[in-house]
């Protein structure tokens, strides 16, 4: 009997189309759970074994998507990152704005999301195991830190060749303005010292960062 063509070849697409979704839905269940442990455990409390019981997986399960601890803390980082930053990353690419509202929108929205309770508790686990585990320091400064500075010194570079400031060096800059935005509340909660870190008080705050950052290099300022 002659054989007739089937549907199975244009299946195909749509089986590993499913099957791509179901390995994604996995690595982020293992992300959940890995959030989860590395938050109440810190780095070095944390095990594998934890992380699997937790996500609901197999250890087998986890080490198919992740070959250890210190690449799964690295995934789970990056990921995190892109959520947090995909708002100041957002206002980096706008240009329409003049540069001091744009400024005072940027530096609210990083001072909020340093000031979130998973951001703190981070980056006091950062801080605290970086000395053992300098992969931990890696992974903050590559997925959250530098590349903040990265889009951000991108920003202030298009925005100063527009003539709106005046800027030799957008990367030092870049890192003036974090390290601003970091002054009075953020430092303190990270220390858990008492602090007002009300809405109100974060405005007050993100609009002195913007003036004190134009007064430095606004077009005026020479």
């Amino acid at each position: 009997m002659t054989s007739t063509p089937t549907d199975r070849p244009e299946s195909m697409p749509d089986e590993a189309s499913a099957s791509l979704c179901q390995m994604r839905a996995k690595r982020e269940q293992i992300l959940q759970g890995a959030e989860k442990v590395f938050l109440a455990s810190g780095y070095e409390g944390a095990s594998m074994s934890q992380i699997a019981r937790e996500a609901g997986v197999s250890k087998g399960t986890l080490y198919n998507h992740f070959d250890g601890k210190a690449s799964l803390f690295s995934a789970f980082f990056e990921e995190r990152s892109k959520t947090k930053l995909a708002a100041i990353e957002a206002i980096s690419r706008e240009d329409g704005q003049d540069i001091h509202t744009s400024l005072r929108r940027l530096t609210e929205t990083a001072i909020k999301m340093m000031l979130h309770s998973t951001s703190m508790d981070l980056y006091r686990i950062i801080v605290g195991e970086a000395g053992k585990f300098p992969n931990l320091a890696d992974a903050f400064w590559r997925y959250g830190f530098g590349r903040t500075l990265y889009n951000l010194s991108d920003w202030l570079r298009r925005r100063s060749d527009a003539g709106e400031l005046q800027i030799d060096d957008p990367d030092f800059a870049a890192e003036q303005l974090m390290i601003l935005c970091q002054a009075r509340i953020v430092h303190r909660r990270r220390l858990m010292l008492p602090v007002d870190d009300s809405p109100e008080a974060i405005s007050r705050l993100a609009n002195i960062t913007a003036d004190s950052f134009m007064k430095i290099y606004g077009p005026h300022h020479q």
